[in-house]
């Protein structure tokens, strides 16, 4: 399929066709225990030293799809797995380890490290032993005002492998903590829905403590006995939150220990814009928004809004990624207002940031065009997609 491509400093058009071959795979072999050791392939490219290669065949973790429906949203979802990654690059460089989808933890073993602790009663009544009370959020005491809060909601695991030479080789595992940043529940099977908020402070303090269990358990798993661990809490947004979550710390096991070392706190945050949020935390980015939001605006009398997401290392906007929903007629309007919009980019948005742009039809949802620029950078890239 081909797509039109514009690149915005001159806004030369370009017509491109299929997508420019990458450089041949490496053969290498799997020495981690989960491998058969059977000769794999290391992808020889990678996007940016923001993101690893990875294995071939593609190995699926045995908890896939688990994730969907632990998380509130699909913003969560994508931080949990993206910040993850964003934290491991600070551990493992991307130029030689590559990414595998976690393949230690199984989905019984998840859902079973999710459950509620087993009271005494409810042991001695369900015939079990101390060994098969393996859950880690609290014991259930009723839905009264002391309730105790379902604190975890999911466990996400990732392998990294180091390549030396013809061999890739388990060397790191990050642990992502999905906290609930609200808990949710009924007093009976049916009927309303209450729920409780959950600070970040209390989200930290239960999310080590149950760390500190993770790595105990982990250490005895054929394997994981002898590999740096690191653990990282996410705190998930509630359930009608536009934006995601974020990571809040982490710490590392090193090579071999079963515990973890000092944990380093993060001050990372998404706002979202237009919101009484942005505008009381974050003025400046607020003012910009606004200009660019109402330029769009006098494009299309049909106009429906934009709608923007920025991610913040503490007080300093790293990236914003907007969606403008537009009811177009016809490719040329597609084509037209892609090049206006660009412009606005140039004008309004500032350099050093990085920005995501997706012009989509109201219709059908779907992608009409992609704006994107590289902080520091003068040019935007710019695709339109065919439909």
């Amino acid at each position: 399929m081909k797509k039109l491509i514009i690149l915005a400093a001159g806004l030369t058009l370009v017509l491109a066709g299929c997508a420019p071959q990458l450089s041949s795979e490496k053969a290498v072999k799997n020495d981690s225990s989960t491998s058969k050791k059977e000769t794999q392939i290391v992808t020889k490219n990678n996007i940016s030293s923001d993101y690893y290669r990875t294995i071939l065949p593609y190995k699926e973790s045995p908890t896939r799809g688990l994730i969907v429906s632990n998380l509130n949203t699909r913003f969560d979802i994508n931080e949990m797995e993206i910040g993850l990654q964003r934290i491991a690059t600070t551990k493992y460089n991307s130029e030689d380890y590559a990414f595998q989808e976690g393949q230690y933890l199984t989905k019984g073993t998840v859902t079973s490290w999710l459950n509620r602790k087993y009271s005494d009663k409810q042991l001695k009544e369900k015939k079990l032993s101390d060994s098969d009370n393996v859950g880690l959020n609290p014991v259930f005491n009723g839905n009264g005002t002391d309730r105790n809060p379902i604190y975890l909601a999911h466990i996400l695991e990732q392998n990294y492998l180091e390549n030396k030479g013809d061999t890739v080789k388990l060397n790191g595992v990050m642990i992502g903590l999905a906290m609930n940043s609200v808990d949710y529940y009924q007093k009976e099977s049916y009927g309303a829905t209450y729920s409780t908020p959950i600070s970040k402070a209390k989200m930290k303090e239960e999310g080590r403590k149950m760390a500190d269990t993770l790595i105990t358990r982990m250490r005895q798993m054929k394997g994981l006995s002898d590999v740096p661990i690191t653990i990282a809490i996410f705190a998930q947004n509630s359930k009608d939150a536009m934006v995601s979550g974020s990571y809040l710390s982490y710490a590392t096991a090193k090579q071999g220990s079963s515990e973890l070392g000092k944990w380093d706190d993060l001050d990372e945050s998404f706002v979202l814009f237009p919101s009484d949020e942005a505008k009381s935390d974050h003025l400046d980015d607020y003012n910009w928004f606004k200009s660019f939001s109402a330029d769009i605006q006098t494009y299309f009398s049909n106009f429906n809004g934009v709608i923007g997401r920025g991610f913040y290392e503490g007080k300093e906007l790293k990236k914003i990624t907007i969606d403008i929903p537009v009811n177009f007629f016809g490719e040329a309007e597609i084509v037209g207002f892609t090049q206006f919009a660009t412009d606005m980019v140039a004008k309004h948005l500032p350099s050093s940031v990085d920005v995501e742009v997706n012009v989509t039809t109201t219709d059908n949802q779907a992608n009409a065009s992609l704006i994107t620029r590289d902080a520091g950078s003068k040019t935007a890239n710019v695709h339109i997609f065919d439909r």
